[in-house]
């Protein structure tokens, strides 16, 4: 199997808002993700004719006009995965039935629009009652781990000055053990998440490097320099799948879209133009398109589940 998908974890300015301590965002801009910056993403894949995988915050869906878009792109021939109801990051700290609500009630609202069989959690934090849940659901696949241990230093890092400012981050730190997980596909125990096991849904994790673990995702490779984007694609060559994790965050423009300055101070890809940004995605995808097919992340599960 010799594989890359790219997923798209539609996260709302909320979500950004409440890692940095923002308290709320403009009403206005609600729905901006769905409205403005989806588009600019569904037209790249479109014109490379490259099927992706987009994870919803079924929240979301309850207005019309986003439930559509979802729709189109599914009728399209794009998958739709789960992200919980509302996007709480201590999801994997809530009782199991809180879990089972979050997920299962988005599973209700997000198979209206098409069919539903894999998870990514919220802050990339799982646990044995999110894979309770899932394999009740008859889920394929979950795509949570996301082993980067230099991610989760800077996080802290990053959680700790604004703890010590009295400003509290709503992010979360994922469990330890996960950061010693597989990086590649694997069936997970569906009593430690991070360790391989006989669950009956496989694990995809979200991209680092061998060795190393440097994270190949979106985030890195939009504000990485071209020489350093280049070295990251070339290094995950030896992976034989390649989870290309990107937000709905990165096909934001903040001058086009109204974002307001306090977050675009705090999140540097808000500081790179739309079409420097779209330019740099291209070029990722063509290095990526030479080394690996794509698919998307529920046909690769299909693939793991009848070789493991």
């Amino acid at each position: 199997m010799r594989h890359a998908a790219v997923s798209i974890d539609l996260d709302g300015l909320g979500c950004y808002y409440r890692i940095h301590a923002l308290g709320t965002p403009p009403a206005e801009l609600e729905h901006v993700i769905l409205e403005r910056a989806l588009p600019r993403a569904a037209a790249l894949f479109a014109s490379r004719k490259l099927h992706v995988t987009w994870f919803v915050i079924a929240r979301d869906i309850e207005h019309a006009p986003n439930a559509e878009r979802m729709k189109t792109l599914a009728t399209a021939g794009d998958e739709l995965g789960n992200h919980s109801y509302s996007h709480p990051y201590e999801l994997a700290r809530l009782s199991a039935p809180q879990v089972d609500n979050e997920i299962t009630r988005a599973h209700q609202l997000l198979s209206k629009l098409a069919p539903i069989r894999g998870f990514r959690a919220p802050g990339y934090d799982v646990s044995p009652a999110m894979l309770d849940t899932l394999a009740r659901l008859g889920y394929r696949y979950d795509s949570s781990v996301f082993p980067a241990p230099g991610y989760y230093a800077a996080k802290a890092a990053v959680m700790a000055g604004l703890a010590a400012l009295g400003r509290p981050s709503g992010a979360v730190l994922t469990n330890p053990r996960a950061l010693a997980a597989p990086a590649d596909p694997y069936r997970p125990s569906m009593t430690a998440p991070w360790r391989r096991g006989q669950a009956p849904m496989v694990e995809l994790p979200v991209a680092v490097t061998p060795w190393t673990r440097v994270p190949a995702i979106g985030t890195s490779l939009l504000v990485a320099p071209a020489w350093l984007r280049t070295r990251l694609v070339a290094a995950m060559g030896k992976r034989e799948f390649f989870n290309l994790e990107l937000h709905g965050i990165d096909f934001a423009d903040a001058e086009k879209d109204g974002i307001p300055g306090e977050l675009v101070e705090r999140q540097p890809d808000l500081r790179i133009p739309i079409d420097d940004k779209l330019d740099r995605l291209d070029r990722v995808l063509d290095d990526v398109a030479q080394r690996w097919p794509f698919a998307t992340l529920g046909e690769v599960a299909a693939e793991v589940q009848r070789e493991r």
